[in-house]
């Protein structure tokens, strides 16, 4: 089984609030800006959702936040049963939807409880999809229909996949999905917008574990993170390209990336935790990783990777989950450059 929830999440909603997840007993909880771009954050509010083991948050071209994890509930008979629950929230800071059971790929108890972690996108035309890895090491979908409707799950042609996914969905409709294997990788893109997903292209590159991110930094072009086993730190990779690494020093998880102008430039802000347990913040020109990434050691230690987003007015807000278990968040400051205000408790 895979264990306790953990991990820290941001959204921003129609408005330009800001919204923040980590986990609770019981659920997560959830603190929402109570003015735009203001700083002043509401108390936090418990969402109930018992047993989750893992979590994607994503949104879609309204800012509607989806919410899809993997959860285990124990029955009166001893057995646990593994399954994908969704809910969905409109608003920021308003009430989040009953659950609803996704169900499991899987109908005997012993794969169905080898289910990996799933990993959810929206379409520009509204379609949740959500992936997971399969009992077997394959891949499993199950889609939203334009209706509302779920289409039942379906088995993707694939082998070996570890438990690590990144999707995205382009601007233009496109998906794209990258996992691990025990070998390297495999790269799914979508040739037109809702067309088949296709097999998945094997390469051999070297991936660790539970650290892929994935950023659209071009037009209809995807740039996947990782950390590299070897020890060169951060690698940023794009189809057709040779992988380039971006040094820093992380630890284990996910990287955060970002999109966001830094004194007039298009650039790409990442975040992850260092191989020291502290929260670490790089920043370089998007697409032009061979002229470096500036990286900054904020000091603070996180419990979870990082997180990242815009406020109303473009800052970039990092939020970290602090050794005592509480979130904080720094936001960027006036003047050059990319420079963190201090660190808030909230």
């Amino acid at each position: 089984m895979a264990g306790t929830l953990s991990g820290i999440w941001l959204t921003r909603g129609r408005d330009g609030s800001l919204t923040l997840y980590t986990p609770a007993e019981g659920g997560l909880q959830r603190w929402t800006e109570t003015r735009p771009g203001a700083g002043d954050w509401s108390r936090p509010v418990l969402i109930p959702i018992a047993g989750l083991t893992h979590l994607s948050v994503t949104q879609d071209t309204n800012a509607y936040v989806h919410f899809v994890g993997r959860r285990e509930q124990r029955k009166t008979d001893g057995r646990t049963v593994v399954d994908v629950v969704y809910a969905i929230q409109y608003q920021p800071g308003r009430p989040v939807s009953g659950w609803r059971s996704l169900g499991n790929p899987h109908k005997d108890a012993e794969p169905a409880g080898l289910l990996g972690e799933p990993e959810a996108v929206v379409t520009p035309s509204g379609m949740v999809h959500v992936f997971v890895r399969s009992a077997g090491g394959g891949l499993a979908l199950r889609r939203e229909q334009s209706d509302g409707k779920w289409r039942p799950w379906s088995e993707r042609r694939a082998d070996g996949i570890a438990s690590t996914l990144a999707a995205i969905a382009l601007a233009s409709g496109r998906i794209e999905l990258f996992a691990t294997t025990a070998n390297g990788i495999l790269h799914w893109s979508q040739q037109e917008p809702g067309g088949a997903l296709g097999e998945g292209h094997p390469a051999r590159l070297a991936v660790a574990q539970g650290t892929l991110a994935v950023l659209e930094t071009g037009a209809d072009r995807p740039t996947f993170y990782w950390t590299d086993p070897g020890g060169r730190g951060v690698v940023a990779y794009r189809a057709g390209a040779w992988p380039t690494a971006l040094g820093g020093m992380p630890g284990d998880g996910p990287h955060a990336a970002l999109r966001v102008l830094v004194d007039g430039y298009d650039c790409t802000v990442l975040a992850h935790r260092g191989a020291d347990g502290s929260a670490v913040i790089g920043v370089g020109v998007t697409e032009d990783e061979g002229n470096g990434v500036w990286w900054s050691d904020t000091g603070v230690r996180t419990l979870a990777p990082p997180a990242l987003a815009p406020d109303a007015f473009g800052r970039v807000l990092m939020a970290v989950v602090g050794e005592d278990g509480m979130p904080r968040v720094a936001l960027q400051t006036d003047g050059p450059g990319l420079t963190l205000s201090e660190w808030r408790t909230l």
